[in-house]
């Protein structure tokens, strides 16, 4: 992807989406995004803020990842996909793992992939995936090598029933990697991004990333912060890896993308108490596991997720982004400061 190439990505105004139509808008390329529905005005007010500082740059589409077709206008004359879409739910919200989370994403992926193959002109796919889609448990780690989380895995231990989001997202980039490996004229390039934190640029989101962070902020938690941990990247940082991964012609194979060491609730909370340091909302303490055993399933937490999750942390080998992608990642405070001031202001707008 050199000089101003006319790219697409997919889910434009989304979470991930929309900064990285920002980025792309920023660094010169014309920009054809798809949206669920044009017509959407409070979802669509940063990308038509983008229209406006760029005039003539930024085209929106209507497109539906299960209406087969619909990304073919979009696609038109484009070098470069980004396919960024997907359907992001958290597990209390799914009521049928396959129709709410599988089949978008995969029937969307498949229609994102038979467009590639109709459309000359492109010659790369950079896809949106998860490090979900290199394990299911966090106790799957701990079975890699070193217990280090890299690129080689593939998730294998989640289903449609037990975490159908990442196993979602699993069919969904070996699929996309099957259609790259069956022809010889695009190459695809993946980032797995670790749980996406930092300001939002769209209203409200249903994004489970956001939801989860709510939880906190809102003093679900107030008594004391669990010990789960997670691996996190900053917004900006993964729209940086897609523009890397599609300008590096050296580029291939799988990307994870977030920070070497895990952050916890409780330090998300500490971090936001120093900014913040009478918010009777956010615990002070670190919960001890047996209280998270015993009070989890009124939660929605089965004991086989707190067995799997409930303090463990890992070590992420994200070597691969810093060396080929050069990727230079935010400290996790300042995403986490970003990430709550976006939040309080999305609050008071409403």
């Amino acid at each position: 992807m050199g000089g101003s190439e006319t790219v697409l990505v997919t889910g434009g105004s989304g979470f991930v989406g929309s900064h990285l139509v920002k980025r792309l808008l920023e660094r010169g390329h014309r920009v054809h995004a798809t949206v669920r529905d044009t017509a959407a005005t409070a979802k669509l007010r940063p990308l038509r803020g983008m229209q406006e500082a760029h005039p003539g740059r930024l085209s929106l589409f209507e497109a539906d990842l299960l209406s087969e077709g619909s990304f073919d206008e979009a696609m038109t004359g484009c070098g470069t996909v980004f396919h960024v879409a997907s359907p992001f739910r958290m597990p209390e919200k799914i009521k049928d793992g396959r129709r709410d989370m599988v089949d978008p994403a995969l029937l969307g992926t498949r229609n994102v992939l038979a467009a590639v193959e109709r459309t000359p002109t492109v010659d790369r796919l950079v896809f949106t995936s998860t490090v979900g889609a290199i394990f299911g448990d966090y106790a799957d780690v701990l079975a890699m090598d070193d217990g280090v989380l890299t690129e080689r895995y593939f998730n294998t231990t989640s289903t449609v029933e037990n975490n159908p989001y990442h196993y979602a997202k699993t069919v969904a980039e070996r699929a996309a990697w099957d259609a790259e490996a069956a022809q010889g004229r695009w190459r695809m390039v993946s980032v797995n991004p670790g749980l996406i934190l930092g300001p939002s640029l769209t209203p409200a989101s249903e994004s489970g990333s956001l939801f989860l962070l709510q939880e906190l902020f809102r003093g679900y938690f107030f008594y004391g912060a669990p010990d789960f941990s997670f691996t996190t990247v900053d917004v900006r940082d993964v729209a940086d890896a897609h523009i890397a991964a599609a300008e590096n012609p050296e580029a291939r194979g799988r990307y994870i993308v977030a920070a070497e060491t895990m952050t916890s609730f409780h330090e998300m909370s500490r971090i936001l108490r120093t900014r913040y340091p009478r918010d009777l909302r956010l615990p002070r303490t670190a919960l001890p596991h047996w209280p998270v055993r015993v009070l989890g399933p009124a939660f929605g937490l089965t004991q086989d997720h707190i067995r799997k999750h409930l303090g463990i942390r890992f070590r992420v080998d994200n070597s691969r982004s810093l060396g080929e992608l050069g990727l230079a990642y935010r400290p996790i405070e300042q995403t986490v400061l970003d990430h709550y001031e976006a939040w309080r202001r999305g609050r008071t707008v409403k």
